[in-house]
This record gives structure tokens, sequence and C-alpha cells, in this order.
């Protein structure tokens, strides 16, 4: 199978290499099956327990409940630790950097498009299904090579060419009055929840999740030892943030909870602090000259790092996020804020110790520098009169350094406090050679007691680098359709008003002036507003206006069959059901008491609309069927006290609530 993707192409990864990456997808697809086979089960203890007024039998079920409960956090459990590693996503070189935080792809089911697509063209076409059978593979190997993308470039074009054949597509198949029969399976990154639907809008959102975790992926595997590994980095994470905030503005209801504003909002908000950390390393990595105004732009540069993770921090744990982004991820926020909080200190110490204002120093300039760090001062102290006292410049420089002894400390005990970070060897042994060296300032100015209680400011940040989104070229690529030999542009599944071709006859009459056609108007003769598609043996489908009237021309006497398409009754038929499915569990509502209501009743009252023209009905059909409908429920969870001791995993009725959701 993977031999065939190739030469046809498709530059996915081999899903049987056992790479680490591989291995953790692997246990991701597994976790997911078993949380869909224990939700399963609570659904129908759920129904069961509704349906029964047996005392003995609600015991045995609430029971029951408990260990399927108990199952799932513990399986929730595995799947936050699979989010924690992160170790396998590093460069296998980097010895010298903190960790970054990638995001992991979403796993989705494999789908068969053949039955469906054959179907929908011998009905909706009047074609012979059988003869696509090429353009269906390539479109169901192209899809399955996105499931184990290369983690390069290559990946995410990849993700980029199925993106783009996803519009095509949904013109081609996916009738807004109609179902294919086709669902969509994406599994919560996050939660392992399944959200299946049966249009294209759930398949359009994670593809973009997606292609924003492969960018993420590779600025974490680059290397950050080098200018040019940086520069990789930094443009992955800000393309990834891009194309997240591009995911957020375009699907703004998608069900799964991964995919909602607030878990977005602040994935680009880790994405861009992330961003901000290697722009940070980037200007760090030629080296910190240990002069008074270098020193003060890096303490300023590691405020601005430590700024941003505060905020990521303070997203996640703002509800519904904290719910589910792992312990992992809001511990290492916490660590790097007060890691480059107390970077920022030392920096400060330094340049206030190691540096006194000489008589051939710029006063002025140096003045308005440490004016600038501060956004306020001690009661009673200037800018200028710290620079040019001693005691004043070793007063808040020690108060400076002990600032930073206390921040590296925090960032040591709540490293400690995670059992996923004590992994990460390395952070820890850059996490502990900062705090000795903070000492070692300390202990070179005689720092014995903390004998005088004078407060270091805080540090305003500043930098002249900012990360920013960026929105990659490849988001969407140009591609050849699969179908486009099917039909002509304007007759795709919006266009639920053609017949199958007839073939009335025809004979033509040239004058010098003029060319007369004389049709054989039978019960299938031609009518104004019909489609020639073919005149003889010849297919005009894609060809001109005037390549069919020199066809036309050439008939004689005798006369030539042409095959046309009509228009049918504009006015689509009852809508049909629309479902989505959450957990597995299917929730179907009918579209029809959203099209009717009661005023429909009265004759009366009901209005008459002009009837849509041709153009304007398949443009206005299209625009409504931008995503799935469904009706809120009401949300029992809170008279059920199964389950109060578990508020952590969402229930399946949560997942069919958008105010729960958002």
């Amino acid at each position: 199978v993977f031999c065939t993707l190739l030469e046809k192409g498709c530059t996915g990864c081999n899903p049987f290499a056992q790479t680490g990456r591989s291995k953790l997808q692997n246990k991701r697809a597994s976790l997911n099956q078993q949380i869909i086979k224990e939700m399963r089960m609570r659904a129908g203890a759920e129904n069961l327990l509704k349906a029964t007024s047996n005392n003995k039998v609600k015991e045995m079920v609430l029971l029951e409940l408990s260990y399927v409960n108990a199952n799932l956090q513990l399986l929730m459990g595995q799947l936050e630790g699979l989010n924690s590693s992160v170790e396998v996503y590093q460069n296998t070189h980097e010895t010298a950097n903190i960790p970054l935080i990638p995001l992991g792809l979403k796993e989705t089911k494999e789908i068969n498009f053949s039955t469906p697509f054959k179907d929908f063209i011998l009905e909706h076409y009047s074609e012979d299904g059988n003869s696509f059978e090429d353009e269906i593979a390539d479109l169901m190997d192209l899809r399955q090579a996105c499931r184990t993308p290369s983690r390069s470039e290559a990946g995410v074009e990849l993700f980029a060419k199925y993106y783009s054949h996803l519009p095509l597509m949904e013109s081609r198949f996916f009738a807004p009055n109609r179902q294919t029969g086709i669902f969509f399976t994406w599994y919560d990154s996050f939660t392992g929840v399944p959200v299946c639907q049966q249009n294209l809008s759930l398949e359009k959102a994670s593809i973009l999740f997606n292609m924003a975790a492969l960018y993420s992926q590779i600025g974490t595997r680059s290397d950050r030892q080098t200018i040019v590994g940086l520069q990789e980095a930094i443009s992955s994470f800000q393309k990834a943030a891009g194309v997240l905030n591009h995911l957020k503005e375009t699907f703004t209801h998608t069900p799964s909870y991964d995919m909602s504003p607030a878990m977005l909002s602040m994935l680009i908000r880790m994405m861009l602090a992330q961003a901000q950390e290697c722009l940070f390393e980037k200007t760090a990595l030629p080296g910190i000259p240990n002069q008074f105004y270098s020193l003060m732009k890096m303490a300023q540069e590691a405020s601005k790092v430590s700024e941003t993770y505060d905020q990521v921090h303070q997203s996640m744990i703002q509800t519904p996020v904290k719910d589910n982004v792992p312990l992992f991820w809001s511990t290492m926020s916490q660590v790097k804020t007060n890691h480059y909080r107390s970077m920022a200190h030392y920096f400060v110490a330094s340049a206030l110790l190691d540096h006194q204002l000489g008589p051939n120093d710029d006063e002025d300039k140096q003045e308005k520098t440490l004016s600038q760090v501060y956004d306020r001062l001690p009661e009673g102290r200037s800018p200028l009169d710290i620079l040019k006292k001693k005691d004043e410049r070793e007063r808040i420089g020690k108060a400076h350094i002990r600032r930073a002894i206390l921040g590296h400390e925090e960032a040591l005990r709540i490293y400690g406090l995670c059992h996923h970070l004590n992994k990460l060897e390395i952070l820890e042994d850059i996490l502990k050679a900062s705090h000795q060296r903070s000492l070692k300032k300390r202990s070179e100015n005689d720092e014995e007691e903390f004998t005088d209680y004078t407060e270091a400011p805080d540090i305003i940040s500043k930098t002249e680098h900012k990360a920013e989104m960026e929105v990659p070229a490849t988001t969407k690529v140009k591609v050849s359709d699969f179908f486009q030999r099917l039909v002509c542009g304007v007759l795709d599944a919006l266009a639920l008003w053609h017949t199958a071709p007839k073939p009335p006859g025809l004979s033509s009459q040239t004058t010098n002036t003029k060319l007369t056609l004389t049709i054989d108007t039978g019960a299938d003769g031609l009518k104004e507003g019909d489609y020639i598609v073919a005149v003889g043996d010849t297919d005009c489908k894609w060809s001109g206006v005037s390549d069919v009237m020199r066809l036309l021309k050439d008939v004689n006497e005798e006369g030539i069959d042409i095959q046309v398409v009509s228009m049918m009754d504009s006015n689509p038929p009852m809508p049909t059901k629309s479902a989505t499915f959450c957990g597995n569990l299917p929730k179907t509502y009918s579209m029809i008491c959203l099209a009717y209501d009661d005023d429909d009743k009265n004759p009366k009252s009901r209005k008459v609309t002009k009837k849509s023209s041709f153009l304007s009905w398949g443009l206005k059909n299209k625009l409504k069927s931008a995503s799935t409908l469904s009706l809120p429920t009401a949300d029992h969870a809170s008279t059920q006290p199964w389950n109060k001791p578990y508020p952590t995993f969402p229930s399946s009725s949560s997942y069919n609530n958008d105010s729960v959701l958002y």
C-alpha cells in the first residue's frame, strides 16, 4: 500500500515505520478506540437508567457507571501522557535549550468513497461510475497519505493539496438537499472523543488543525543551535499560529472541543510564545556582550518572553480550557514564566553590579536606558541617583539578584510538581545551572544575609522582533480536479436540475447569411435553456460556443444526433435529515421543523416569493449549506449524581450542547 502511495505521488510516511513519532500516533489511535468503547457502554447504561424503575437495577447501573467513568479517567490520563511526550519531537542533538511543545495530529478513520461516489455519478450525472475508479482511488490515496504526513514541508504540501481538493469534491458530490452516506470521523486530540459529520466542514477544519500541528512539530524539531535552525523554528511557529487563527475565523461552530474558539485562542498564544522564545535565543546565540546596554536590552527581551508565557498560562487556567489542557503544558508555561523573568533580573543585576558610571560614559544615555527598563522606581530614588551613587547601585543590583534567585527556586519547585516534567532531564539541568549562576553572582558581591529588604522593581518587557502570525502560502495550492472530465463546470452537485442526456434529431441548412437548424421535436425534443453536451460522437461538454457552432455547420441534410441535458424544476425537494455524531452517539434532527413553522399552515398569510433564477438558486443554496444544522438539547448532567465525582471528563450529552462547549 505504501509503495502504491509513493508511485502516485502521495508523500506520506510509511505507516508501519517504527519511529518514536509513529509509535505515539499508533498509541493515540488505540486509546481513541478504547474511549469509544467505554463511551458506548456509558451511553447504554445511562439509557437503561432512564428507562428502568427498578431500584435494584438502578443500583447495578450506577455501580457500572462508576467503573466506566473510572476507566475513562484512566484513558484520558494516558492520552494526556501522549500529549506530554514532547521529548520525541525535539531535535536529536538538542542539549542546551529548553524543550518546546508540539501539537499532536488529530486521528481519523479511513473512508471508502468508492460506492457512494459511483452511485452519485450514475444517479446525478447519468454517467458510468465505474469509469471513474482511478480518480476515486487517487482521492482515497491522497486522504490516506494525510493520516501519516512526513514532518517536513512535503507533509505540509500534502495537507494543502488535499485541502484544496475538498471544495472541488464538495461541489461535485455533496448536494445541500441529500446525504451521500459518507461520515467523516475525527478524534479530539485532547480527550479522544470522536466527532462525526456528513458534511465537509469537519474535514476541512481538521485538515487545517493538522497542518498547524505539523508546523509546530517542524519548529520543535529544528536545530536551535544554529541561526538557520532558529529561523526555521520561528517561521514554523508563526505559521502554525496563522493557520490556527485562520481555522478560528473560518470554522466558528466546529463541534470538536480541541477546535473550539477558547482552545484555539490558547493554542495561538502558545505558538506565538514559542516563536518569541526562539527569537530571544536567536538574539543570544552569538553571545551576550558584558556591556551595560547589551545586558539591559537582553533583560527586556527575556521579560517579553516571560510575559508571553504568563499570558499563555492565564489562558490555560480559564474555564473551559483548564479541564482538558494537559497539566504538563500549564506547568511548562509556569516554569518558563519564572525562568525568563529571573533571567531578566539577572541581566539587570549584572549591568548594575559589574559596570559603574565612569567619566567617559554617556550619563544621559544610561539614565534614559535605565528609566525605560523600569515601570516604577523605589520611593525617593531616581535613575540618575542609582547610576551615580555606588551604594544605591549595589543595593538595587543585589535586590535584582535576590529576585532572580527566588524566581529560579520557584521554577525548580514547579518543575518538581509535575511527573511528566521530571522526564526532561535537560530542563532540570538548565534550571539548576541558571540558579547556580545567580547564587554565584550573589556570593561575588558579598551578599551573605538578607539584611536589606529593598524590593527590585519590575522590568518592562520590550522586544525589537515581536512574533507575529504568519499565514503560509501553502494553505491553498492550485490543483487539478480529479473529476474534471465528469461534466462541464455548471453541472455540479448544487445544480439538481438536469436530466440524463437525451438525443433529439437535428439537421441543418446553411446559406450565405444564416444557419438554419431543423429539430425533430418529439417527447425528448430540445427546449430553451438546454445544454448541448455532445454532437454526434464528439463530446463538447468543455467546448466553447464557436466550437459547437462549427460542428453544427458541418451537419448535412441527413441530420445528426446531439445529446443535451434539460432544466428541471428549480424548487428543491423536501430537505432530508441531517445528523451530527459526537462520541459515536447519534443525535438526529429533522431539518423540516427548521424550514416550516405554524404560520405556514395558513395559506393566506404565506408570502409568495419570486422564483429564483437558475444561477442565483445555485449561489443561494451554496451559502445555505455551510454546516450541519442541529437543535440545542437539554443538559441533564446536573441531575445525574454519577457524573458529579468526574467533572473533568466531558459527558456524552455535553458534546451535543454548544453552550457547554463554548
